[in-house]
């Protein structure tokens, strides 16, 4: 990995940081005045298939197939079309003409979906509320569209800030709705606050657009759509799979909620909260790694160069490792007193705390495998293989649901995280598998002495984590997890550093220079 690639991920995993440090704001916001109650359960399940047609319209499914088609076009500038924007016009004219008519569709089919599909364990009050919350999603949904082009056009041009600033003010918007507008609209100024966040995602990246565009470009918007243009139909083509990948993804979302809306009242905001707790490590680890790398890998793969591709993943997943494993092992020794410290007040209470925690254990299990996960399959996109992560991702479908069946009973929904995490991690390892018989370059053992020599510093660290929190039972909270994660971390940073492991020499060497 080259010093400007550990750079910008580092400027990505700040930005991420601060954006999940306000996204868990937002929850601290948000706790006191619903808790774990009904409403915000509908609150949550109203944002489960507006999401899932965000991220096959214009959010993972869009850029996997956008990017390598715009990066190859970048490099063959037409005559006639400077820097590929007749591609970046039809490409957003026909996803926005996608996203109006299914939300439109949505909105008029929204209490059916609810009932039979989402929700089918809430009351009918509840659903109802559920089904008018989904229709004002679906408002943002449409602003994301665009937005999320935006983001992949900056993408295309290594340009990350703007993209990672944009989450920030989604987050202040509903932060916003949370403090001004939920004591006036209830349940629904969370709704107006997404809605105006989401325009803000919007607002901050038209700038470096319109920058790129200009600079590029005497025009750069063209009133088309372009269903002649070969790359258009490429895009198209290499969505196909995506789309499919992406939903078979998120309908195991739709399994796991449909499945804890029966566990009682409570159930679907526990498992929300630990997997936005999940999220801070895994978006700061995992998804920016992957964001920045991907541009790269599209790169390798249109010069063919296969050795590299493969050397610069596994790097990749290495330096994950050695950040997310401590990352999922702090969760679960710190877990408790970190959500009684952020959450515990108001209508949250000792039962929310433990309901929470118990999700948040099991989501921790998943957070190595969810990181992996964010470059074993840009992997396959860089080389415009979206086929390949398709059947992967319908095998863990059904493994996800298969293990959910089995634990959610047993477990709540501590049982649903669990059986994603192991449903994930079996799907990273196939692809690895396929990924190793298809080029005969993936040597596993480099890989697997980083996650074993990480394990075993993790777990010291963990020890000491629960050694340090048993001498300091009466000290406040924070003081507590401040100082017990602060000593643990130390001590991880020193047991790798002692093994001596190259990626940690090669870090320092990327920063330093």
């Amino acid at each position: 990995m080259t010093n400007h690639l550990i750079r910008s991920t580092t400027i990505l995993m700040v930005a991420f940081f601060i954006n999940k440090l306000l996204a868990i704001g937002r929850q601290i916001v948000i706790a006191p005045t619903f808790g774990t109650g009904s409403e915000y359960d509908a609150y949550i399940a109203a944002f489960r298939l507006p999401d899932i047609l965000y991220m096959l319209i214009s959010g993972g499914a869009l850029a996997t197939a956008f990017i390598p088609v715009l990066s190859q076009r970048l490099s063959h500038q037409p005559a006639d079309d400077p820097h590929g924007w007749r591609l970046v016009s039809a490409v957003l004219n026909t996803m926005l003409l996608a996203a109006l008519t299914v939300s439109i569709m949505v909105a008029i089919l929204a209490q059916p979906i609810v009932t039979w599909l989402i929700a089918p364990g809430f009351d009918p009050a509840t659903q109802h509320l559920t089904a008018q919350l989904m229709r004002l999603v679906l408002i943002s949904t449409i602003i994301f569209s665009l937005s999320g082009l935006i983001g992949a056009v900056l993408h295309t041009r290594q340009h990350f800030v703007l993209p990672a600033i944009a989450p920030i003010l989604y987050n202040l918007g509903i932060i916003g709705g949370a403090l001004f507008l939920a004591p006036h609209f209830g349940v629904y100024g969370l709704i107006y606050g997404t809605i105006l966040g989401a325009a803000a995602h919007l607002l901050i990246q038209l700038p470096g657009f319109i920058y790129y565009a200009t600079r590029d470009a005497t025009r750069f918007y063209f009133p088309l759509l372009g269903w002649h243009d070969p790359d258009l139909r490429e895009v198209v083509r290499l969505m196909g799979p995506r789309l499919i990948t992406l939903f078979v993804i998120q309908f195991n979302f739709i399994i796991m909620y449909n499945l804890a809306s029966r566990l009682g009242e409570g159930s679907v905001s526990a498992l929300d909260y630990g997997w936005d707790l999940m999220q801070m490590p895994q978006t700061i680890i995992g998804t920016a790694i992957g964001i920045v790398l991907f541009p790269t890998m599209a790169e390798l793969a249109a010069r063919h160069d296969r050795a590299q591709l493969w050397q610069t993943t596994v790097y990749a997943m290495r330096v994950m490792l050695i950040l997310a494993v401590p990352a999922m092992v702090g969760l679960i020794v710190l877990g408790r007193p970190v959500i009684q410290l952020m959450f515990e007040r108001g209508k949250f209470g000792p039962d929310s705390t433990a309901a929470v925690y118990q999700s948040l254990q099991f989501w921790a299990i998943a957070l190595v495998g969810h990181c992996l996960m964010e470059v074993a399959n840009r992997y396959f996109y860089a080389q415009k293989d979206t086929f390949t992560p398709l059947i992967t991702a319908t095998f863990g479908m059904f493994l996800n649901l298969t293990f959910a069946l089995a634990l959610y009973q047993r477990l709540d929904a501590g049982g649903l995280a669990l059986s994603n995490g192991l449903a994930v991690s079996l799907e990273v390892i196939i692809l690895l598998i396929i990924a190793y018989r298809q080029s005969g370059l993936a040597d596993f053992r480099a890989l697997g002495l980083t996650f074993a020599q990480t394990l075993f510093a993790a777990i010291i660290m963990g020890g000491l984590i629960i050694g340090l929190m048993s001498l300091i039972p009466t000290w406040p909270l924070l003081a507590q997890i401040s100082i017990s994660g602060l000593l643990g971390l130390m001590s991880y940073g020193l047991i790798i550093g002692l093994m001596g492991m190259a990626e940690v020499r090669e870090l320092w060497q990327g920063y330093s220079k």
